[in-house]
């Protein structure tokens, strides 16, 4: 199943996307949908308003997500082209849903910052409360997968051991189109996740390179805290990051970043310059 939070003239709403239609399943967006208990079987026979594929407007498909874990140095070729040591335990850190944009929003680049990086990413979406999570469950409360860049400024990023400034700058971070539900999307079995930058592919790999896969990554985290439905976990960038080129290359205003994971969707975003006050006038 195939799901989406599209923007529409009364607000925004979930919907379950059948080929070239979506139709509408009564809630204001997935995460919503996902605080039903009975989720599934209530999206699955949702009979409401229905839109044209083609004619969506995609918003982030988790628009306010409880919380946003981000997991860094999670591909081995990415970690080795870091020159670091595979690691024992996940790499975390925090996003704020102010970061997120939709599938084709823009991307606003901070006008604080010469050196904003491109991170392609498999997020995973919990669809059932966990905490304490065994492997088992912790499959078991992925309700699916979707697509997302970390969009980081390296400057920033940097300025201190702790990343988070540089990794939750606002309307940096686009997040969709779909969330795909685990059954016709199998990441941990291996999907090709790729990045390009104005047409040129500047990340490729397999998600089956991932050092720890989304059950691991769940049953982690949910050992530290209680993860809910909505609840986002973005599992790591591979190898190909614009910081760690010789020479280093960085997203400019103007430039088309596409973001595609086999199977599950592709975002294409547009890079702008942010407005500043003093800019604005």
């Amino acid at each position: 199943m195939k799901l989406a939070t599209v923007r529409t003239t009364s607000g925004t709403a979930a919907v379950r996307v059948d080929g070239d239609t979506a139709v509408e399943t009564g809630h204001h967006d997935v995460g919503a949908l996902l605080r039903q208990e009975s989720w599934r079987e209530a999206a699955a026979t949702a009979t409401g308003r229905t839109h044209r594929t083609a004619d969506l407007d995609h918003a982030p498909v988790v628009p306010q997500p409880g919380k946003i874990i981000c997991v860094g140095l999670n591909y081995r070729n990415h970690i080795l082209e870091m020159g670091r040591e595979l690691p024992l335990y996940p790499t975390l850190f925090a996003k704020y849903p102010e970061a997120l944009v939709g599938a084709y929003d823009d991307i606003v680049l901070p006008a604080v910052s010469e050196a904003v990086d491109w991170e392609a990413e498999l997020a995973l979406v919990v669809g059932t409360e966990v905490r304490h999570a065994d492997r088992e469950t912790a499959a078991a409360a992925i309700a699916g997968y979707s697509v997302l860049n970390d969009v980081t400024a390296r400057d920033w990023q940097y300025r201190s051991p702790m990343w988070l400034q540089g990794k939750t700058f606002e309307a940096t971070t686009p997040f969709g189109p779909y969330l795909v539900t685990p059954d016709e999307a199998d990441a941990p079995a291996g999907l090709t996740i790729s990045g390009a930058v104005d047409g040129e592919t500047v990340q490729r790999a397999d998600t089956a390179d991932l050092v720890f896969d989304p059950a691991a990554l769940v049953s982690y985290v949910s050992t530290i805290l209680t993860l809910r439905p909505g609840d986002v976990i973005a599992t790591g960038t591979p190898g190909g990051v614009g910081h760690a080129r010789e020479p280093r290359r960085y997203l400019a205003e103007g430039q088309v970043l596409t973001t595609s994971i086999e199977g599950i969707g592709e975002l294409h975003n547009t890079c702008r310059a942010e407005k500043t006050a003093a800019a604005r006038g």
